[in-house]
């Protein structure tokens, strides 16, 4: 390991006594907001600290087995030897590991999230797979024990959605599903093709960070609001009563709706965290531009040309094309079961982080 990152390390070993020593202050207790943030740092440098003692003790053990390796004993050079290679290939994984957990975290990581999904190109299949992609992401958040609520849905005649918009509630939601916005193909013999063809349709994905009041600013003036009568789900008020909200944001021309709630409160305080959401990815989306990690998972126009995974019924088999990465069980990933595509697409984003900072 290079100087510079021991440097780094060894100084954050210094700063995490501190933090232990700042969070037993009495003043500390009293001040909710420094306790909170000493806690995160906390929570953030202890593994790091952790890994680096393991990588300390490594050295140490290596040292050891090296004298045992150089000893006139041939049984006990033997166990030197071997005990010497086990460690010397377990000091770069380690060190490789440090790298990784010093990297820059994404600071939306551990934020709910707003996710929309649409129809795009393939008419009624294409509703029907962004319905399919809708139960996939909620079976997925189930496992994970994550909340999902509701924000607005265009039900397809045929089944599925010609769009549907929902909130994942829950620990590390974005960290886990950022990479998912794009454009979806799906290639499969339709409902509603009677031929037995197998045709390409294409539904879209967009994931954005819930973004608090204070990191966006939303000014009443800037707002035209408009209520309707509800069109979903929604008991007896549904076609009764004007509680479904939609709001168009005048400065930039988005517009979002929400008519899952019975109250017309409770839809617009919905609308206005899709609003938010909606403002600050397009914020984000001018920041960001020259980071390519993220920026070339961004939604784009939905044809199919611009896929970023494919699901292909005949074969059994998800390929997302961002990385080159296949599997085999697309009725399994149907169900839920993204994890292994969700870890492939986050190793792959920081071996490319770790690209640029080397």
């Amino acid at each position: 390991m290079e100087e510079k990152l021991l440097q780094r390390l060894e100084a954050t070993v210094v700063r995490l006594e501190e933090v232990d020593r700042l969070l037993m202050d009495e003043s500390t207790m009293k001040d909710m907001k420094k306790f909170r943030d000493l806690s995160k740092e906390r929570a953030n440098i202890g593994p790091v600290v952790e890994k680096f003692l393991e990588y300390k003790k490594v050295i140490t053990d290596k040292e050891e087995a090296m004298m045992m390796a150089n000893e006139s004993d041939e049984e006990l050079s033997t166990l030197g030897k071997e005990e010497l290679k086990r460690l010397s290939e377990l000091e770069p994984k380690i060190t490789d590991e440090i790298r990784i957990m010093l990297l820059p975290k994404d600071p939306n990581d551990d934020k709910n999230i707003i996710v929309e999904i649409r129809g795009a190109v393939g008419g009624d299949e294409a509703n029907i797979f962004a319905g399919d992609l809708f139960r996939m992401y909620t079976r997925y958040a189930e496992k994970q024990g994550w909340k999902i609520q509701m924000v607005d849905e265009a039900p397809s005649e045929m089944g599925g959605f010609a769009m549907v918009s929902f909130m994942v509630k829950g620990t590390g939601v974005y960290s886990k599903l950022k990479f998912e916005s794009g454009a979806h193909r799906v290639q499969r013999v339709p409902k509603t093709e009677a031929q037995g063809r197998i045709h390409t349709s294409v539904a879209t994905v967009l994931v954005m960070p819930e973004a608090e009041e204070v990191e966006i600013e939303i000014r009443n003036e800037d707002l035209q609001v408009d209520t309707y009568r509800s069109q979903g789900a929604g008991g007896q008020n549904v076609n009764k009563t004007e509680s479904a909200v939609r709001i168009t944001h005048v400065p930039t021309g988005i517009v979002v709706a929400c008519q899952v709630e019975k109250s017309q409160i409770q839809n617009r305080e919905i609308a206005m965290n899709m609003l938010r959401a909606k403002l600050y990815a397009a914020k984000q989306a001018e920041q960001d531009e020259k980071i390519s990690s993220e920026r070339r998972l961004k939604i784009g126009t939905g044809e199919r040309s611009e896929k970023i995974r494919t699901y292909n019924y005949p074969q059994n088999r998800v390929t997302d094309h961002r990385i080159s990465f296949t599997v085999q069980k697309l009725d399994r990933v149907m169900e839920g079961d993204l994890e292994e595509i969700l870890n492939a697409l986050n190793d792959a984003d920081q071996q490319d982080k770790l690209a640029g900072e080397q």
